[in-house]
Parts: C-alpha cells; structure tokens; sequence
C-alpha cells in the first residue's frame, strides 16, 4: 500500500507540472516579428522652385499606421526633395508643419538589413530654426542630383532611422524619387513620388 501511495503522489507531481508548463505556454504572449514593408508612390508636391519661393503643404507619414495622415501623429513629412522629422522647432520655412512631437532621426551607412540596434541617443538630431535634421541638397542628406539630367538619386547605403513622434523607431530606406519606381528614370519620369522600404520598431532597441 505505500508503495502505491508513494507511486500515486509522483503522478500527481508530473500532471501538476506538465500543466503548469502549458499553462505558461499558454499565458506568455509570442514576440513579433518585425516586417519590413515597402510604401510605393507617396506624393509629396511643391509650389514654386527653379528660383522660385518654394511652397505647399508637407504630406505627413506614420510608420505605426504605415499611411500619410493629416493629424499630429505623424513621424517624417515630404515636400519635393525636402524630409522633416515630427520633433525639435521650426525651421523657418513656408508652410511647415508643427512640431507636436519628440522625432528625431540618425543617419546611417549601411544596408537596412545591416542595421540591427538604434544608434547612440547622441547621433540623434532634430530640426531647428534654420538647420534641417535630414540635410537638403546634392549629396548632402539622402540624395544626389544631376543637373545635366535634372534627375535626383537616392544615395545608396543611406539609412534613416527614425525616433518617431512617439519615441518608437523605425529604419528607413528610400528607392526612388519617381513615380512607380522605374529602374532607369529619364526626362519623362514623373518626380516626387517617394517609394521607401522601412521597419518600424514599436517596443525595443534593435531590429
């Protein structure tokens, strides 16, 4: 009889423990893989240009929505060759928007898959009165552009990453500057519509 009993005790262990374990299973939430997307054809218009006051509302995106949004949840605005980030002050120029938010962006050298952890917080920059967190101009920022072919490059191996409005991240890459992306953009290919691969990163420090 004691054997039993003490055979009977064991098997109420095991059964304790095994659902336990699935009990644990159950209850601990699975990690989420982080996706990277791409955005095709955002549209970012200007007025004026070629020795014209340049002008017109910025179109406001959301990595977390992966959409343009016309509220204050946006992380990164586009107008023409032009990117501002949602954090920091005003620059200064015509018909930007607000800064309602704690964006800032660290530029990179690397692939978007080589980029595995946010940078220093101290690589981080915001925009400002008269200085732009995402330079402007040939080769200074994201781009590099031809004036024999009035055609504007992406530089390859330069990646955005993003503090969001939120103080989320996200890591951004851009492909093209025209219209549905064409491999070999000419004279005919219609310019300031951005096409950009980016992972956004909702919870953590890498990628």
């Amino acid at each position: 009889m004691k054997t039993t009993s003490f055979m009977t005790s064991w098997a109420l262990i095991l059964v304790l423990g095994l659902f336990t374990a699935c009990s644990d299973d159950e209850t601990t939430p699975a990690s989420t893989a982080l996706e990277t997307k791409t955005f095709t054809n955002l549209h970012a218009p200007q007025t004026g240009g070629q020795g014209q006051p340049v002008g017109g509302a910025f179109t406001k995106f959301s990595f977390a929505q992966n959409a343009v949004v016309t509220d204050d949840s946006w992380d990164i605005a586009f107008r023409g060759t032009t990117l501002l980030v949602n954090g920091g002050s005003a620059i200064g120029i015509t018909d930007e928007p607000a800064r309602t938010g704690n964006g800032a962006v660290s530029i990179v050298n690397n692939t978007l898959a080589g980029v595995t952890a946010v940078p220093a917080s101290t690589s981080f920059v915001q925009d400002a009165a008269g200085s732009y967190a995402i330079p402007t101009g040939s080769g200074q920022g994201w781009y590099t552009y031809n004036s024999s072919t009035n055609l504007v490059t992406p530089i390859a191996g330069k990646i955005l990453v993003v503090r969001t409005h939120d103080g989320k991240y996200a890591k951004m890459e851009i492909l093209s500057y025209y219209k549905d992306a064409p491999a070999n953009p000419d004279a005919t290919s219609l310019g300031r519509y951005y096409t950009f691969r980016f992972v956004y990163q909702p919870n953590g420090t890498t990628f």
